[in-house]
């Protein structure tokens, strides 16, 4: 007869229920019973959440985020799309502006697809999908105060709920707690050295607000508007409109210090027209307004280097944006989350979770898709005046170049192989760009009424290339569908 104490399952406590949480939750359920620990309470459905104060801002999953997705929950994709999220071709369902002031050709011969909704819809279909598994235990309105063990290996979390304070044992920990994380100090009262950071604060301030779809274009399949700032031009303005369910745009301005948007309702399109094109700002003259403005500063890149401590305890994993938090505006988060959860689960199929000395292998693999969206992100943002202690050094002139296309290849878009994984690009490069044939329009739908007007003289102003393919006959936006053969 087997031992029943050698043959119990391991345990691990997650610290939060935010979407690195829920992935972390998915990754382990199959080698351990897991129990989350949230600090506040969690909503039923699409709904806003006090842990996650960015969610009113424009939000998407770019394509490898797309794959860990489903990787980690099998159909979760096809679920957040079933209930009313959209999967978009990179490129060929945005209208996107570089900070080189190019405008990107669009295309569909890829088959990088970027996911968008609402972060509200995004967080309730995962959150069902995870926390319905009965393997994971949820405590909510639980507060993480510290961990317990020592040096060589964490052993649990002491927890406050209400006013009580108890410990939860637990085989392996879990830091997802996202920006605030406390595991730094966590580790250094546990007797390991402090965790080096680094930090790139363009000062960058946001400003999103709501709008119902003016006229036909929430039927259409309305592109993704960007226009990005331009570093080398500071202070820097951008701003996206992002369709989304319901029938509604989500408006997110940005600016850096000395351009940042502000509250005010009356502002807000004023901010808008003075972007390196007002393009967003015209197509919001006829667009309702759906509430108030809602305003973020906490934008900073920062970065934890927990792989490099000389020393690592067993038991302790740290995921998400504790690891790495990244400026918003290039969407690298809940992507470098999911495939971070992804790499813990990899590890754990070939190394038992409890086996001594392999703490430093998981916490090494769920750090490795953190590089590459890092340099990209601080490869921007380390332009702008006070973002670093330092200038830039030549690995951040990389990223920055990679998003610059030659004029060779500008005038050339079909010459070159297709795009790399989307994951690793804030915006595709016009030189990635794959089959050297035109796209074929195979369907045509105009936007009528008034807005028909306004959306035709927004994109008049854009390169002749983009305006025919955004436009036909008499001045009507179209909407097509291109060959991708």
């Amino acid at each position: 007869m087997p031992d029943r104490h050698t043959a119990r399952r391991p345990t691990a406590v997650v610290i939060g229920g935010s979407v690195a949480g829920l992935f972390a939750e998915a990754a382990l359920t199959d080698f351990a019973e897991v129990t989350v620990v949230e600090r506040d309470g969690l909503p039923d459905g699409p709904a806003p959440r006090r842990g996650v104060p960015q969610a009113r801002h424009a939000h998407l999953v770019w394509s490898g985020g797309v794959r860990a997705f489903d990787a980690l929950l099998p159909g979760l994709a096809a679920e957040i799309v079933a209930s009313g999220a959209r999967l978009i071709h990179v490129m060929g369902d945005m209208v996107s502006r570089a900070p080189t002031e190019v405008w990107f050709r669009r295309f569909t011969a890829t088959h990088h697809r970027n996911l968008v909704c609402s972060r509200d819809l995004l967080d309730a279909v995962i959150r069902k999908r995870v926390l319905d598994d009965q393997r994971i235990a949820l405590r909510p309105r639980t507060t993480a105060l510290a961990v317990e063990g020592d040096a060589t290996r964490v052993t649990g979390v002491r927890v406050r709920a209400g006013d009580d304070e108890l410990t939860l044992p637990a085989d392996l920990v879990v830091d997802a707690s996202g920006r605030g994380s406390h595991a730094p100090r966590w580790l250094t009262d546990l007797g390991l050295p402090p965790v080096t950071e680094r930090e790139i604060n363009a000062g960058i301030a946001y400003a999103t607000r709501l709008y119902r779809a003016p006229g036909t274009t929430a039927d259409i399949g309305f592109p993704l508007v960007n226009v990005q700032a331009n570093p080398a031009k500071a202070p820097g303005r951008g701003g996206i409109i992002l369709p989304v369910e319901e029938g509604r745009w989500i408006v997110t301005l940005s600016g850096t210090r000395g351009a940042e948007p502000t509250n005010s309702p009356d502002a807000f399109r004023d901010f808008a027209l003075t972007l390196g094109d007002p393009v967003i700002g015209e197509l919001l003259e006829r667009a309702e307004p759906l509430g108030g403005i809602v305003t973020t500063r906490s934008t900073a890149n920062r970065r934890r280097y927990f792989e490099k401590l000389p020393h690592w305890p067993d038991g302790f994993t740290v995921l998400g944006d504790a690891v790495a938090a990244y400026n918003p505006v290039y969407g690298h988060g809940i992507t470098v989350a999911a495939q971070g959860a992804l790499a813990l689960r990899t590890v754990l199929r070939s190394t038992a979770l409890t086996a001594p000395g392999t703490a430093r292998r998981r916490q090494r693999a769920a750090t490795r898709p953190v590089a590459a969206a890092w340099d990209l992100a601080v490869g921007q943002d380390a332009f702008y005046p006070g973002a670093a202690a330092t200038p830039p050094t030549c690995a951040a002139h990389a990223p920055r170049k990679a998003s610059s296309p030659s004029r060779t290849t500008w005038n050339r878009p079909y010459s070159s192989p297709r795009p790399p994984d989307a994951v690793t690009v804030v915006v595709p490069s016009v030189r990635a760009q794959a089959k050297p044939s035109s796209p074929r329009p195979t369907e045509a739908r105009p936007v009528e009424g008034q807005v028909e007007h306004q959306v035709a003289r927004c994109v008049a102003r854009l390169p002749h290339d983009l305006a025919a393919e955004l436009t036909a006959g008499g001045g009507h936006f179209l909407v097509h569908g291109v060959d991708e053969r």
